[in-house]
Protein backbone atom coordinates (compact mmCIF):
# COMPACT_ATOMS: atom_id res chain seq x y z
CA UNK A 1 0.00 0.00 0.00
CA UNK A 2 1.33 3.42 -0.92
CA UNK A 3 1.05 6.16 1.67
CA UNK A 4 -0.74 9.26 0.41
CA UNK A 5 0.38 12.82 1.01
CA UNK A 6 -0.76 14.00 4.42
CA UNK A 7 -1.44 17.44 5.79
CA UNK A 8 0.91 19.19 8.20
CA UNK A 9 -1.78 18.89 10.86
CA UNK A 10 -2.12 15.12 10.32
CA UNK A 11 1.67 14.74 10.41
CA UNK A 12 1.89 16.72 13.68
CA UNK A 13 -0.76 14.61 15.45
CA UNK A 14 0.60 11.33 14.08
CA UNK A 15 4.07 12.31 15.30
CA UNK A 16 2.54 12.93 18.74
CA UNK A 17 1.14 9.38 18.73
CA UNK A 18 4.49 7.98 17.60
CA UNK A 19 6.37 9.98 20.24
CA UNK A 20 3.95 8.72 22.91
CA UNK A 21 4.60 5.13 21.80
CA UNK A 22 8.37 5.58 21.95
CA UNK A 23 8.27 7.27 25.35
CA UNK A 24 5.94 4.56 26.66
CA UNK A 25 8.45 1.85 25.72
CA UNK A 26 11.09 3.82 27.63
CA UNK A 27 8.71 3.89 30.62
CA UNK A 28 8.03 0.15 30.64
CA UNK A 29 4.85 0.12 28.57
CA UNK A 30 3.93 -1.33 25.21
CA UNK A 31 4.90 0.31 21.90
CA UNK A 32 1.56 2.00 21.24
CA UNK A 33 0.32 5.58 21.49
CA UNK A 34 -2.87 7.36 20.47
CA UNK A 35 -4.09 10.94 20.16
CA UNK A 36 -7.74 11.97 19.75
CA UNK A 37 -8.35 15.32 18.03
CA UNK A 38 -11.52 17.22 17.22
CA UNK A 39 -11.76 20.65 15.61
CA UNK A 40 -8.01 21.13 15.90
CA UNK A 41 -7.98 20.44 19.64
CA UNK A 42 -6.34 17.44 21.32
CA UNK A 43 -9.08 15.90 23.44
CA UNK A 44 -6.90 13.19 24.98
CA UNK A 45 -3.93 10.93 24.53
CA UNK A 46 -3.32 7.36 25.58
CA UNK A 47 -0.58 4.78 25.74
CA UNK A 48 -0.52 1.03 26.18
CA UNK A 49 -0.36 0.13 29.89
CA UNK A 50 -1.55 -3.48 29.72
CA UNK A 51 1.30 -4.98 31.74
CA UNK A 52 1.93 -1.92 33.93
CA UNK A 53 -1.75 -1.76 35.00
CA UNK A 54 -2.45 -5.52 34.82
CA UNK A 55 -5.36 -4.60 32.54
CA UNK A 56 -5.77 -6.35 29.18
CA UNK A 57 -8.03 -3.49 28.00
CA UNK A 58 -5.47 -0.74 28.71
CA UNK A 59 -4.57 -0.28 25.06
CA UNK A 60 -3.59 3.17 23.83
CA UNK A 61 -6.79 3.80 21.89
CA UNK A 62 -9.12 2.59 24.66
CA UNK A 63 -7.24 4.67 27.23
CA UNK A 64 -7.49 7.72 24.97
CA UNK A 65 -11.21 7.11 24.35
CA UNK A 66 -11.89 6.93 28.08
CA UNK A 67 -9.98 10.14 28.73
CA UNK A 68 -11.53 11.99 25.78
CA UNK A 69 -15.08 11.01 26.70
CA UNK A 70 -14.49 12.10 30.30
CA UNK A 71 -13.00 15.40 29.09
CA UNK A 72 -15.95 16.26 26.84
CA UNK A 73 -18.64 14.72 29.04
CA UNK A 74 -20.07 12.55 26.29
CA UNK A 75 -19.82 8.89 25.31
CA UNK A 76 -19.66 9.86 21.63
CA UNK A 77 -16.67 11.43 19.93
CA UNK A 78 -18.44 12.44 16.73
CA UNK A 79 -16.22 14.39 14.37
CA UNK A 80 -13.01 13.24 16.08
CA UNK A 81 -9.94 11.83 14.41
CA UNK A 82 -7.82 9.22 16.14
CA UNK A 83 -4.12 9.12 15.41
CA UNK A 84 -2.65 5.80 16.47
CA UNK A 85 0.93 4.68 16.22
CA UNK A 86 -0.40 1.31 15.04
CA UNK A 87 -3.44 -0.01 13.22
CA UNK A 88 -6.04 -0.65 15.94
CA UNK A 89 -6.57 -4.20 17.18
CA UNK A 90 -10.09 -5.71 17.04
CA UNK A 91 -10.96 -4.47 20.55
CA UNK A 92 -9.76 -0.93 19.89
CA UNK A 93 -11.37 -0.82 16.47
CA UNK A 94 -14.68 -1.87 18.02
CA UNK A 95 -14.33 0.77 20.74
CA UNK A 96 -13.60 3.43 18.12
CA UNK A 97 -16.75 2.46 16.24
CA UNK A 98 -18.77 2.58 19.49
CA UNK A 99 -17.31 6.03 20.18
CA UNK A 100 -18.46 7.17 16.72
CA UNK A 101 -15.16 8.70 15.67
CA UNK A 102 -15.05 10.09 12.15
CA UNK A 103 -11.59 8.95 11.12
CA UNK A 104 -8.72 6.68 12.13
CA UNK A 105 -5.14 7.35 11.04
CA UNK A 106 -2.41 4.85 11.91
CA UNK A 107 1.32 4.39 11.49
CA UNK A 108 2.37 0.76 11.87
CA UNK A 109 0.20 -1.92 10.29
CA UNK A 110 -1.18 -5.07 11.88
CA UNK A 111 1.50 -6.95 9.90
CA UNK A 112 4.17 -4.77 11.52
CA UNK A 113 2.66 -5.58 14.92
CA UNK A 114 2.60 -9.29 14.11
CA UNK A 115 6.32 -9.13 13.30
CA UNK A 116 7.02 -8.17 16.94
CA UNK A 117 4.59 -10.75 18.37
CA UNK A 118 1.46 -8.59 18.66
CA UNK A 119 -0.66 -10.82 16.43
CA UNK A 120 -4.42 -10.30 16.57
CA UNK A 121 -5.30 -12.54 13.62
CA UNK A 122 -6.51 -15.29 15.95
CA UNK A 123 -9.18 -12.93 17.29
CA UNK A 124 -10.41 -12.08 13.80
CA UNK A 125 -10.47 -15.82 13.07
CA UNK A 126 -12.30 -16.68 16.32
CA UNK A 127 -15.07 -14.15 15.63
CA UNK A 128 -15.86 -15.93 12.38
CA UNK A 129 -16.17 -19.36 14.03
CA UNK A 130 -19.43 -20.86 15.29
CA UNK A 131 -19.57 -20.72 19.11
CA UNK A 132 -18.96 -24.45 19.46
CA UNK A 133 -15.65 -24.19 17.56
CA UNK A 134 -14.16 -21.23 19.43
CA UNK A 135 -11.17 -21.73 21.70
CA UNK A 136 -13.09 -20.10 24.59
CA UNK A 137 -16.22 -22.06 25.40
CA UNK A 138 -19.35 -19.90 24.90
CA UNK A 139 -22.51 -21.12 26.61
CA UNK A 140 -25.96 -19.58 26.25
CA UNK A 141 -27.96 -19.95 29.47
CA UNK A 142 -30.90 -18.44 31.34
CA UNK A 143 -31.95 -16.32 28.39
CA UNK A 144 -35.55 -16.49 29.62
CA UNK A 145 -34.46 -14.62 32.79
CA UNK A 146 -31.85 -12.32 31.21
CA UNK A 147 -34.38 -10.99 28.70
CA UNK A 148 -36.17 -9.08 31.48
CA UNK A 149 -33.58 -6.27 31.48
CA UNK A 150 -33.93 -5.99 27.71
CA UNK A 151 -37.71 -5.78 27.99
CA UNK A 152 -37.38 -3.07 30.63
CA UNK A 153 -34.93 -1.16 28.42
CA UNK A 154 -37.17 -1.45 25.36
CA UNK A 155 -40.10 0.00 27.35
CA UNK A 156 -38.11 2.71 29.15
CA UNK A 157 -39.38 6.08 27.88
CA UNK A 158 -36.42 8.14 29.17
CA UNK A 159 -33.56 5.92 27.98
CA UNK A 160 -30.51 7.46 26.38
CA UNK A 161 -29.92 5.54 23.16
CA UNK A 162 -26.39 4.72 22.20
Amino acid sequence: MTEKLISEEDARYMQMAIDLSIENVRNGGGPFGAVIVRDGQVLATGVNRVTANCDPTAHAEVSAIRAACAAVGDFHLKGATVYSSCEPCPMCLSALYWANVARICYGNTKEDAKAIDFDDQFIYDEIELPYRKRSIKCEHMMGDKAIEAFRMWADKPDKIAY
